[in-house]
């Protein structure tokens, strides 16, 4: 359901009864910290019951609580500062310990993305990119350790790579100036999603490229750029951006591609090997 949750419950906060009237009071006044409140929490927090809190959700036409919270998370993601972010992470931690909460929340976002990536997208961006003239891999701030990544060992499967990595928008320009037809650019980007990674991807489309986009949510302004949508949950658990399911997609990605050109890729690794012996890139272990 994509309409602006907000409008909705101004417009219908006649019709609501005073306890779904406590409820949504709060969600327009604290909708950053309601996003991330169970049902439970939320009906404790205005002091009525959780079965209201359901009800309230149904009144507003969700399927059911979850499906709001939902719906709220992903209209607030891109909104929060990092002191908001700050502010939400803490009251969501609470006296919680931090290692497990932490590693239980990355490993669940792993498995939502396992149970909602959608194979054939997966498949044809996998594609395109063997069938690219040339690949163009971005991302930017954070993102740009998933970008590093994935440019890496695409560099050592195609001679066509060229990883995007600049803070300034006119030399990210001067990089992709040339991308047309037949090649493909990789834009990664996850809440809050950068602009530039954004306006490339715009440009590279106007310029006939086949977009690919990595990124979180249907709502992404990556996702109605892109020919090819990869989808990975990034739930924050603090300032910090999740970045562990996007990794496990890239991760697969790179394998999916490298099973297509293994032939090629066995004589570059067997050259790559003579060349880390003999410049001594790796520790060797004693027999």
């Amino acid at each position: 359901m994509n309409r602006d949750i907000l409008a909705s419950i101004k417009n219908e906060m006649s019709t609501f009864s005073k306890g779904q009237k406590l409820i949504a009071n709060y969600i327009l006044n604290s909708y950053d910290k309601a996003a991330f409140m169970t049902a439970s929490k939320l009906g404790k927090t205005v002091n009525v019951s959780e079965s209201t809190v359901v009800r309230f959700a149904a009144e507003l036409g969700y399927d059911g609580y979850p499906a709001m919270q939902k719906a709220l998370q992903e209209m607030i993601r891109n909104k929060l500062t990092a002191v908001q972010r700050m502010e939400v992470s803490n009251d969501r931690i609470g006296n919680h310990d931090i290692l497990p909460m932490v590693m239980h929340t990355d490993a669940e976002n792993i498995r939502q993305t396992l149970e909602e990536v959608d194979r054939g997208e997966f498949d044809r961006a996998v594609q395109a990119i063997l069938s690219a003239r040339r690949i163009y891999v971005m991302g930017v701030r954070s993102a740009f350790a998933l970008s590093s990544f994935l440019g890496f060992y695409f560099n050592m499967m195609f001679e066509n790579v060229t990883l995007v990595h600049t803070n300034s928008s006119s030399e990210l320009f001067e990089q992709i100036l040339r991308i047309g037809e037949g090649d493909v650019i990789i834009g990664i980007s996850f809440p809050r999603y950068s602009k530039r990674t954004v306006k490339a991807m715009h440009y590279a489309k106007d310029r006939g490229a086949t977009v690919i986009a990595i990124t979180d949510s249907e709502v992404s302004p990556l996702v109605e750029i892109a020919d090819h949508a990869l989808l990975a949950k990034s739930d924050m658990v603090s300032f910090v951006d999740s970045l562990v399911a996007p990794l496990s997609l890239v991760n697969a990605l790179i394998v999916a591609v490298s099973r297509q050109r293994s032939e090629e890729l066995a004589g570059t690794f067997g050259k790559l090997e003579q060349i880390w012996d003999e410049y001594e890139t790796y520790e060797k272990t004693e027999d």
